[in-house]
């Protein structure tokens, strides 16, 4: 059985979007539709308002946490159509770059592994999604994706920067290509390459769902010997994606078939556990079995104390 360790009054005035513990697990950043950003000290389970960052102008819909090596950042997206990353120095925090070249809300952001510099995807519902990078000296570069789903874009998610053992070179050598996933309203997963040239392609085109992709999340592979990405539904699913190395395909696995629309899906930190959650009010665990089936090993409903043990 897992235990709630800990529960945050966020003090938002609106519904919360998102909530994401930073690198080492010492900060809770969360975002509402109240416009605002807040960031917490939670350690030994304490929770202090460390700040209440008010920029946006719309709802906030997600966070992410840049890798430590960069210092302590943070990016926010919102429905404004801007991204901004934000950056604390010696207890105060600032706007350190603010991005606002989309048309519609952006709804994802999420930094690439820092192997490859500071690097952040950001989705939107003009149906582009943007990928924009730090140089090193204070600026930022941006290339877009235009149209990369017909209908809007909801979700990206980083592959790690080293590929799994399966799919290493012949030579030897580890493969360090980019590659995200995204998710979109046209019903599609998509797996997108940065070229020789430095150009985004469209690797694979996963078809699977039939209705809007909520959420796609690329499962840490360090060790494992394949590569898998969940991505779930408004058609109430969760599917697993599957690339063994095998002709470079992807096959794909259901995982349930939930009874409400699937909102988020987030790998453990090894990749063998995911954590789904959706309109049921329900964060469920699955593990994948020996066999290769996918059980589910806890859940936990609203206002529950607990995660219990699955029948």
């Amino acid at each position: 059985m897992v235990s709630v360790i800990n529960s945050v009054d966020t003090a938002h005035e609106d519904m919360i979007h998102d909530a994401q513990m930073d690198y080492y697990g010492n900060r809770l950043a969360t975002c509402s539709s109240d416009k605002s950003v807040k960031i917490f000290d939670v350690r030994n389970g304490s929770q202090t308002l460390q700040a209440d960052l008010k920029a946006h102008d719309g709802p906030v819909w997600q966070l992410a946490w840049a890798h430590p090596m960069f210092g302590c950042l943070l990016a926010s997206c919102s429905y404004d159509r801007r991204v901004i990353i934000w950056k604390e120095t010696n207890g105060t925090w600032i706007k350190l770059h603010e991005y606002s070249n989309h048309d519609s809300s952006v709804n994802s952001v999420c930094f690439a592994p820092h192997e490859f510099g500071l690097i952040l995807a950001c989705a939107s519902s003009d149906g582009s999604i943007s990928i924009i990078s730090s140089t090193g000296d204070g600026t930022w570069d941006s290339k877009k994706i235009t149209n990369a789903h017909s209908s809007g874009c909801n979700a990206v998610s980083w592959a790690n920067a080293i590929a799994p053992s399966s799919l290493v070179e012949q030579s030897g050598r580890q493969l360090v290509v980019k590659r995200f996933v995204s998710g979109g309203c046209d019903n599609l997963v998509k797996i997108w390459k940065e070229s020789e040239d430095g150009q985004w392609v469209c690797e694979h085109k996963l078809e699977g769902h039939n209705d809007w992709v909520r959420d796609v999340a690329w499962a840490p592979s360090i060790g494992l010997p394949k590569s898998i990405i969940a991505s779930c539904s408004q058609d109430c699913s969760v599917i697993i994606w599957t690339n063994d190395g095998t002709n470079n395909t992807w096959s794909s696995t259901i995982l349930y078939q939930f009874k409400d629309v699937v909102w988020h899906v987030s790998w453990s930190v090894t990749g063998n556990i995911l954590a789904v959650s959706g309109g049921d009010n329900k964060v469920t665990l699955w593990k994948e079995s020996l066999a290769g089936t996918w059980v589910c090993i806890s859940d936990v409903g609203k206002g529950q104390g607990q995660l219990r043990a699955a029948s």
